[in-house]
């Protein structure tokens, strides 16, 4: 059809013409009311954002001369992190002279990775940067 005769039928029932294919030879359009399109489209895009699922990563910090009451509730805690889907980053914070002492921060990181190992993966095992020593832990699929 030509496009002079699809405008007028457009025209005559007050409706749009919208190029569905420009690229196609010849080019697709089609007669639609394009307001209303793009407000369903918008509908459907939205509906379908509500459904995705955002996953945060969670914080821990701790010290590398940590207490066994105050491991277990940061471990509590980052159980709960990791069943309710999100990622937990684990912080030790090094303070003047313990940063000399970087092997038991990392003793400490991993006494978390056994604790957490039911409920969790390590995604970055521990790491050395700066006066941080950081590790990532994703809940594990299934």
């Amino acid at each position: 059809m030509e496009p002079s005769e699809a405008l007028k039928i457009a025209d005559e029932n007050e409706l749009d013409l919208v190029m569905i294919a420009p690229t196609a030879v010849p080019p697709v359009c089609k007669v639609m009311d394009y307001g209303k399109y793009k407000f369903e489209e918008m509908k459907r895009e939205k509906e379908a954002k509500k459904k995705q699922k955002t996953i945060e990563i969670k914080e821990i910090r701790i010290s590398p001369n940590i207490d066994q009451h105050d491991f277990e509730f940061k471990a509590k805690n980052a159980i709960s992190f990791l069943k309710a889907g999100n990622k937990v980053k684990i912080t030790l914070r090094f303070k003047g002279r313990e940063a000399s002492y970087s092997e038991l921060g990392e003793k400490v990181l991993l006494r978390f990775k056994d604790a957490l190992e039911d409920y969790g993966v390590v995604e970055k095992e521990p790491k050395l940067e700066g006066r941080n020593m950081t590790m990532l832990v994703v809940p594990k699929v299934g």
